[in-house]
């Protein structure tokens, strides 16, 4: 750190600084760093000017104590008097380099950078493909309440492994595209917590109960078995809300009664119902 009052300690580390800018500087991911690092450096060299003046004043004032190895005075007191005058001329020269820097800075202050055209490839290929979330199982209740349970002793990352048991892939997929229980962002309540793993999305609210894992679904832009009256609008789907009929306004489907509107649409078999096993299987002494 500097001193500012130490010129020994001061310039010591003004020197490491520049050899470590030295070998920075090599090179420029970003070549619009370029012109942040010049105004450090016309500041530098602003300053090294002033250094300069006094370390040639240093030498002046104290021109009388100066002596040569023999000790003649004379022969010292000149060339105090020589290194003041170079030093006087380098801090000179050093008033063109700062103009030209200056110039330097101002030119490349009006430069847009762009990336290049290979990075702006891999930009392309690397965007994210649009996508919406489906419903793979909501509880609610007593059924929800043993869920933050396992949260609570093993973490949500086993509750998310318990939850997967409702997911029966392309089948699961099927119904919720069916139903509506397909969402343009993973539905969250004020108060829930949201933990990710992988394509799986688990909601749960720790103190009013309603736990909800959803799975990534690409958004098709053409897929036909998805209308976009059935998918539900996040901010419409908090604390649970499932499908919208597309006969009934947005305005009319309440949460109580969205999971019941629909709830007799399947008739073989209800995806979102818990599989008919026991979660005791595994040693937790729990069912859904």
């Amino acid at each position: 750190m500097p001193t500012y009052h130490d010129p020994l300690q001061d310039a010591a580390e003004a020197s490491e600084a520049l050899r470590a800018l030295a070998h920075a500087s090599r090179v420029f991911d970003n070549p619009a760093d370029t012109y942040r690092v010049l105004g450090d450096l016309l500041s530098g060299v602003r300053s090294l000017r002033q250094v300069l003046d006094q370390v040639g004043s240093a030498h002046l004032l104290h021109r009388g104590r100066a002596h040569d190895d023999d000790g003649d005075q004379a022969i010292g007191a000149a060339e105090a008097l020589a290194a003041a005058d170079d030093l006087h001329h380098a801090g000179t020269l050093l008033d063109g380099v700062e103009e030209r820097v200056n110039t330097a800075m101002t030119h490349s202050g009006r430069i847009a950078w762009h990336a290049p055209a290979q990075e702006l490839d891999r930009e392309a290929v690397s965007t994210e493909a649009p996508r919406r979330w489906i419903s793979v199982v909501f509880l609610q209740g007593a059924e929800a309440d043993e869920v933050l349970d396992l949260i609570d002793r093993d973490g949500p990352d086993a509750a998310i492994e318990h939850l997967r048991n409702w997911d029966y892939g392309e089948e699961t997929t099927d119904a919720a595209l069916e139903n509506g229980y397909v969402y343009d962002e993973p539905p969250t309540g004020q108060l829930d917590r949201t933990v990710i793993d992988g394509d799986y999305t688990l909601t749960y609210n720790p103190f009013m109960g309603p736990v909800n894992l959803l799975r990534s679904h690409p958004a098709a832009m053409s897929d036909p078995d998805l209308d976009e009256t059935d998918v539900v609008l996040a901010r419409e789907a908090i604390s649970g809300v499932g499908p919208l009929d597309a006969s009934t306004p947005r305005t009319a489907v309440t949460p109580a009664s969205a999971r019941t509107q629909q709830g007799s649409a399947v008739v073989e078999r209800d995806w979102f119902a818990g599989p008919a096993r026991s979660y005791g299987s595994a040693g937790r002494g729990m069912s859904l």
